[in-house]
């Protein structure tokens, strides 16, 4: 089970791969997260994506002060149900690793997926393609690291 913010579901999503995420038995994401998600166009969630209420506290109050709502809300989740968090935005992440959640990006859940042999490199080059075409940016040199591994 793992906590997912906006940005990354946005782009599976706008690419009809949502479906990447069923490397995890749940995904979570807060009220928040799923108004950004579908701000744009209505989308229907597959099952594996629940949202759950984020509870209003301290770290949440101090989260809205320096993040967005959604990367507030996400965050807040991970640390109250002690789960991983889906997370590209560098603010973000680095205030996630300070609380010491465990994070993991867009190129993790396709390594996952490579891993678990359902894509295979020809399909993540053609993904990666896509994705930076959709204004997902990355830098070469965690690309570079990313195709290395693989």
């Amino acid at each position: 089970m793992i906590i997912s913010h906006s940005t990354t579901l946005i782009i599976l999503s706008d690419l009809k791969k949502l479906d990447l995420l069923t490397v995890f038995e749940k995904v979570f994401i807060p009220q928040k997260v799923y108004e950004e998600v579908t701000f744009k166009n209505a989308i229907d969630l597959p099952e594996f994506i629940e949202i759950i209420e984020t509870p209003e506290n301290e770290l949440l109050s101090n989260l809205r002060r320096i993040l967005d709502e959604g990367e507030s809300e996400a965050i807040t989740l991970a640390v109250e149900k002690n789960l991983p968090l889906i997370i590209d935005e560098k603010k973000g992440r680095k205030i996630a690793k300070n609380l010491g959640i465990e994070i993991i990006g867009l190129l993790g859940i396709v390594y996952l997926n490579y891993k678990k042999g359902n894509l295979s490199k020809k399909e993540i080059e053609k993904f990666i393609d896509n994705a930076l075409s959709n204004g997902y940016r990355i830098s070469e040199k965690l690309l570079k690291q990313f195709f290395e591994s693989i």
